[in-house]
């Protein structure tokens, strides 16, 4: 049986690669909401596990568009590269996102703590910064000081992070269970928070690169 083979396109549609990363933005903003909501109302959230999961499940959809679309342009808005790892990355940010949302079910946590859910209410506003920069990719106007404001909120995870894990082990009554639990959700939000800042670094790149 043949091989598939992948029809290049010469007709330009780089308005599409624009729509579709300014979507993939708003869809990681989208779950990022979701999941700080359903930290904070944890046990009794008005947002389900199901939600978030088609909300990363939209996200993957946006994803295979985009790089169906690389697959099949010739000619693209920036570098080929740079589009994949951007939309890989902001897929990424989803993947953690939701991942955390999991694990406060599959643990049977009780009750979130101070530090998950000022670890969430950070990832809205690192999101927030994102979607942002997704959305004005075109004229580029505003998109570097969104980025810095991206960094900045990293830098706060960053800390906020040390400090939840310090406060899980300096704790001896805690059981030791528990702490495991926590750290592995405290961390599966830090690698959302992470990817956020790997995506603005990707976009930087993109904005020194076409101006």
């Amino acid at each position: 049986m043949p091989a598939a083979t992948v029809k290049i396109s010469l007709t330009p549609r780089t308005s599409e690669f624009y729509e579709l990363f300014a979507r993939a933005g708003e869809n990681a903003l989208d779950v990022a909401r979701l999941v700080e909501r359903r930290f904070h109302e944890h046990p009794n959230s008005g947002v389900t596990q199901e939600q978030v999961k088609a909300a990363e499940t939209a996200g993957d959809q946006i994803t295979r568009d985009l790089i169906q679309l690389l697959n099949t342009q010739y000619l693209t808005p920036f570098d080929r590269e740079d589009i994949y790892q951007l939309s890989t990355e902001i897929d990424d940010v989803v993947d953690y996102l939701e991942e955390a949302s999991d694990l406060l079910g599959l643990y049977g946590v009780e009750m979130p703590t101070r530090h998950a859910v000022e670890q969430c209410t950070i990832l809205v506003n690192a999101c927030e910064r994102l979607a942002f920069a997704c959305a004005n990719f075109k004229g580029m106007r505003g998109v570097q000081q969104a980025l810095v404001e991206l960094k900045a909120f990293e830098d706060e995870g960053d800390r906020l992070l040390r400090d939840a894990l310090a406060s899980l082990f300096r704790d001896e009554r805690i059981d030791p269970l528990v702490v495991i639990r926590w750290k592995d959700i405290y961390e599966a939000l830090e690698r959302a928070l992470d990817a956020c800042e790997t995506a603005a670094n990707v976009i930087a790149n993109i904005v020194v690169k076409n101006t």
